[in-house]
């Protein structure tokens, strides 16, 4: 099994940049198709963002042009690059795993990110 540590939240102002990491142990990354999402205060964890392991990535409309997910599979580590960011994007943000053909199995403890405005 894979496991996966988020790192890099923190309290930013409207507008501004962060960069969420992702580490992860137990398994090689390029096993696996990796993802973020995030849950806000009294919502349900949406989906933000998608590294598929053939290569090629996904975002959620509200993220689009404004958040950029890579991989590093040498150093087994996922990235979150968050611009322009809005109150909106207010949220725990979770790193997630999966292989082809299954749900997203794996999850780290989540980052909180907060965005003042």
């Amino acid at each position: 099994q894979v496991q996966l540590v988020e790192s890099g939240g923190g309290l930013v102002q409207t507008g501004g940049s962060l960069r969420l990491s992702c580490a992860a142990s137990g398994r090689t990354l390029s096993s696996y198709h990796m993802g973020w999402f995030r849950q806000a205060p009294g919502k349900e964890r949406e989906f933000v963002a998608a590294s598929w392991r053939g290569g090629g990535a996904g975002y959620a409309d509200s993220v689009q042009g404004r958040f950029t997910i890579s991989r590093d599979n040498t150093q087994n580590t996922v990235y979150l690059r968050m611009n322009s960011l809005k109150p909106e994007d207010t949220a725990v943000y979770y790193c997630g795993a999966k292989v082809l053909g299954r749900t997203w199995d794996y999850w780290g403890q989540g980052t909180q990110v907060t965005v003042s405005s």
